[in-house]
């Protein structure tokens, strides 16, 4: 079973991954972001560096999924991964316009085709307030330029893009603002459990209660 975690930056996507992957004793694919030679100075300046940091965006990710999701699949164990191929495009449709923005569509359709679709999209959401206290503890340094106006725009690309009814992938909402799963193991078991049940992955309780605030 392959599924994929993913939301804004700063949710929380891998530490969950983390923490999951012993739990569902599944394999492990993790974002490569830090190798962007581009990243901090798109950070600081978005409109200059936005194609070149999309473009290698796009081809790592590809790179890494083609490569390694049928591999992992193969060894016969779950596997989780912290990103989908499919949102590199919203990414793009933010940072780019006209002709480069086209450009990348064209490529991103091409190689897209390739790729392997998860059975299910666990969308970890977080209000905008939330995701920059979150940014802020983890203080990675090319994340310190970040403009609270680019994760209010992403947070609600994302919204548009995985609250649709329309989409073909399941997608599992969870709404993270009330929850601590590093700290909480409660919390840990709610989304272990929520998990569960959407890909009827046994064991799993099908009547777990509700706790106010955690599900979208």
């Amino acid at each position: 079973m392959y599924f994929a975690i993913e939301g804004v930056i700063g949710v929380g996507k891998t530490t969950l991954a983390r923490l999951l992957q012993p739990r569902i004793e599944a394999n492990l694919l993790l974002e490569v972001f830090e190798e962007n030679p581009f990243l901090s100075n798109f950070y600081a300046d978005r409109a200059r560096y936005a194609f070149q940091t999309q473009i290698f965006f796009l081809l790592s990710r590809y790179h890494q999924q083609n490569r390694n999701v049928p591999q992992l699949l193969n060894q016969g164990l779950h596997l989780i991964s912290d990103y989908t191929f499919e949102k590199d495009a919203l990414f793009a449709s933010i940072n780019l316009k006209g002709d480069e923005l086209e450009m990348y569509y064209r490529v991103h359709e091409a190689l897209a085709e390739k790729m392997a679709t998860p059975a299910l999209v666990v969308y970890l959401r977080a209000e905008t307030t939330t995701l920059l206290q979150r940014i802020t503890m983890r203080d990675r340094p090319y994340e310190r330029n970040m403009e609270a106006g680019y994760i209010q725009e992403l947070n609600q690309a994302y919204d548009e893009f995985y609250l649709t009814p329309q989409r073909k992938t399941p997608v599992l909402v969870i709404d993270s603002n009330a929850l601590d799963f590093v700290h909480k193991p409660e919390d840990m078991d709610w989304i272990e459990n929520r998990i569960r049940q959407a890909l009827q992955l046994p064991p799993f309780q099908p009547e777990l209660p509700m706790a106010s605030g955690r599900d979208a």
